[in-house]
């Protein structure tokens, strides 16, 4: 770590990452008049977001924090879909389906908490599925419909977030590595790049699964770990699946402690055509080897769920790794063990969905505003 006298600040916040939620932090940082510069060692979206579905859900969230940080996410992202134009946000909603009768007896009430928070949560009866979702298997049970799900395509929302924020004033630096944070005593007020060094009123750290190296730099622990996950990319379809559709399962891996491999299936397609099938989860390190025997795994449970994806072609596949912190809440806002440093990062699965409400509660406790969320269950020093 580089320590310097104090200096005026270059700009008033230095982003680190340039995925999704760094983009929604310069975006909402550049709309509240501050000064904004945005580093990432890669390009735009080149980590996490690259390797997303653009999910915006309130779903798969039981009550509590994280769901109602996404119910303002949910409000934000259709606001800024009309304010940032071309990236595919689409209002499509999200149906949670049930296997056996004791599932859908747990999904009903998971949605009776989520219900009383203010989520719409419709039951669906096994005889009206095909309704919502003709080509779906004829032998689930049941399950629920929530109409406030969304997608968006998330390389395009970084990009057209940081652009407009761009043309705002902002600087973006791609391949620009953060190599240290600069420090004024125990004060953080810039970052040390492989292009030199940004002074900082305050510096955000959004660099996602890699959110635990920067801030090591400052000498604090925010325990983010790589959560590796594929997804496989069908050719292009007619409208085989109308919604965001997954097995109830999908829930608890997503809650689950695990570090093995889980799978459950979440099929969805695209304004495009093709169709994203998911989704795995497992604790591997960063480890990008692409296993064929799980893309194999989720290819038959989605024909399961949606038997005519049978003889569909899988064009490609990817992998990425999502930030996952051992109590499932990302880390969010001002690290009072390193004044100046702020967390943006740890979402998991949710980067995409929470991006939008991350970005507002940053830039609102910057400049002196009301969050419009409890922040004290992502507080960065809840880790010690």
């Amino acid at each position: 770590m580089c320590h310097i006298a104090r200096v005026p600040a270059t700009v008033d916040v230095a982003v680190i990452g340039a995925g999704v939620v760094g983009a929604a932090c310069a975006w909402h940082a550049t709309r509240a008049g501050l000064r904004v510069s945005v580093v990432d060692r890669g390009p735009v979206a080149g980590g996490t977001t690259g390797a997303g579905e653009g999910n915006i859900l309130v779903s798969d969230k039981p009550a509590g924090p994280e769901l109602e940080l996404a119910q303002l996410s949910r409000r934000l992202w259709a606001e800024m879909a009309a304010a940032v134009r071309g990236f595919e946000y689409h209002a499509k909603g999200g149906l949670v389906v049930a296997a056996s009768e004791p599932t859908r007896t747990g999904l009903e009430e998971t949605a009776v908490g989520q219900r009383a928070a203010g989520v719409e949560a419709v039951a669906v009866a096994a005889d009206e599925l095909p309704g919502y979702e003709p080509y779906l298997a004829r032998d689930l049970a049941g399950g629920i419909y929530y109409p406030q799900d969304a997608q968006v395509q998330p390389m395009l929302a970084a990009a057209r977030l940081l652009a407009d924020t761009r043309a705002a004033g902002a600087e973006v630096r791609t391949s620009t590595e953060v190599t240290g944070l600069l420090r004024a005593g125990e004060r953080v007020i810039g970052i040390q790049t492989s292009a030199g060094p940004i002074y900082a009123g305050a510096v955000v750290n959004a660099a996602g699964t890699w959110g635990a190296e920067i801030a090591a730099m400052a000498g604090v622990e925010v325990p983010v770990l790589p959560r590796r996950g594929f997804v496989m990319v069908t050719e292009p379809l007619p409208a085989v699946v109308r919604h965001k559709v997954y097995a109830a399962e999908y829930v608890s891996d997503v809650a689950s402690d695990d570090a093995g491999l889980q799978t459950s299936p979440v099929i969805e397609g695209t304004e495009s055509g093709p169709v994203l099938i998911g989704s795995s989860r497992e604790r591997v390190g960063f480890d990008r080897t692409m296993s064929v025997p799980i893309l194999r795994l989720l290819a038959e449970q989605a024909v399961r769920l949606f038997p005519a994806l049978a003889g569909v072609k899988v064009i490609r596949a990817y992998r990425g790794f999502r930030p996952y912190c051992p109590d499932h809440l990302p880390v969010i806002g001002p690290d009072p063990r390193a004044p100046g440093l702020w967390h943006a990062c740890g979402h998991e699965g949710a980067g995409v969905c929470l991006a939008a409400a991350t970005g507002h509660v940053i830039a609102a406790t910057l400049t002196g505003r009301r969050a419009g969320v409890d922040l004290s269950p992502f507080r960065p020093e809840r880790f010690g």
